[in-house]
């Protein structure tokens, strides 16, 4: 079994066929995870590393987190609740930054406690309850599968609930959280969305390795996932490598939920550097169909993060009413040290470098290609 430093730690102590989450969790042992959550970032994926530091008196988990997304490193401290890993505000320092984050675990890792908080259930039993939100489903152990993931290779029970499709969460006995997910949103029609999705990255003991901020340079194309999650909107642009000094020719795509081309689309464009300055700021676009292109110029002053904002007022027509339906793109502008000024910058940057990453298009991919 190809199991990571986890193998000897947790299954030494498998007495009986009872898993909850939270179940094996020991001092001084880390996990990191990729996360997908439809409420969550825009649906994008980010990772999470928890720390199981140590145990308080009332044996809750004190545990220091830390997100990364898009390069952008934010820490935290999480007091998590002995019973079923939940997150308590007393003791927890969760800042603004981090705090979508954590809805995000709350909706994806820790998920299952509502169905096997301690002392938890069995992995051979006939069913763990019914999901009241989704018609009454049954979600149940379905049999025992050996799954690989990017932290190694595990034995694990299938736990099942369907509603339109099966839902799979892979859970391994004495680990504390599941191993995997594929989860979908309820919907009545057409192809059903991604509601959450993870993978185990890794696990160690000791410290987690520190991680350090990473301006990522992402390349075309890029594809948000609206609020509401009625469309998709795709933005692509060329050249790929965004020099100041340069026109940068943008072109926006529109779907719905089925990822079908809609047509008539009235939107907004807007275009605002790091600090602040709107290199381009259009209203009421019309495109009649995909793509619609806008031209850009970028100046010296533009160098670096750059945020694309595209609004839908309305498509064909239909009036949204009070809701807009929205995407934002982080992108950037060259990088605003050249590479000869960075060559032993490390220190002098804190740490700051530049990665050129290509972000395959947010889906069922992201997860298993990451």
């Amino acid at each position: 079994m190809s199991f990571s430093v986890f193998s000897s730690t947790y299954y030494a102590y498998a007495v009986d066929d009872k898993w909850y989450v939270g179940e094996g969790a020991k001092q001084d042992t880390y996990v990191t995870y990729r996360i997908q959550d439809l409420d969550t970032n825009n649906g994008a994926p980010f990772d999470m590393t928890i720390y199981f530091q140590k145990q308080d008196e009332s044996g809750d988990w004190i545990a220091p987190v830390f997100v990364v997304d898009q390069g952008k490193v934010f820490p935290g401290t999480l007091k998590l609740g002995s019973l079923d890993m939940s997150v308590l505000a007393t003791g927890s320092n969760i800042t603004t930054e981090i705090m979508p984050y954590i809805n995000g675990y709350k909706d994806s890792l820790q998920w299952l406690s509502a169905y096997v908080p301690k002392p938890g259930q069995s992995l051979t039993a006939a069913s763990w309850g019914k999901i009241a939100s989704i018609g009454g489903s049954e979600i149940k152990p379905s049999g025992t599968e050996k799954i690989t993931a990017k932290a190694g290779t595990f034995d694990t029970t299938k736990i099942i609930y369907h509603k339109s499709i099966d839902n799979t969460i892979w859970v391994a006995n004495e680990f504390p959280f599941p191993i995997k997910a594929q989860t979908y949103a309820d919907v009545t029609t057409g192809q059903p969305p991604v509601q959450y999705a993870f993978e185990l990255l890794a696990t160690g003991t000791g410290e987690p390795p520190a991680r350090s901020n990473v301006v990522e340079i992402p390349k075309p194309p890029l594809e948000q996932r609206t609020a509401r999650g009625t469309y998709f909107v795709d933005l692509d642009w060329s050249p790929a490598d965004i020099q100041p000094g340069k026109s940068v020719s943008f072109q926006i795509s529109f779907f719905d939920s089925d990822h079908a081309a809609v047509r008539d689309v009235s939107y907004d464009f807007k275009v605002t550097d790091s600090h602040g300055n709107v290199l381009e700021d259009l209203m009421d676009r019309f495109a009649a169909s995909s793509p619609d292109t806008q031209t850009v110029s970028f100046s010296d002053k533009n160098a670096g993060p750059v945020t694309v904002d595209v609004n839908m007022n309305a498509v064909g027509s239909r009036d949204p009413g009070p809701f807009v339906e929205s995407a934002q793109f982080n992108i950037v502008a060259a990088p605003e040290f050249p590479a000869s000024a960075i060559f032993i910058g490390t220190a002098i940057l804190v740490g700051t470098v530049f990665v050129i990453t290509r972000f395959a298009r947010v889906g069922l991919a992201k997860l298993s290609d990451a």
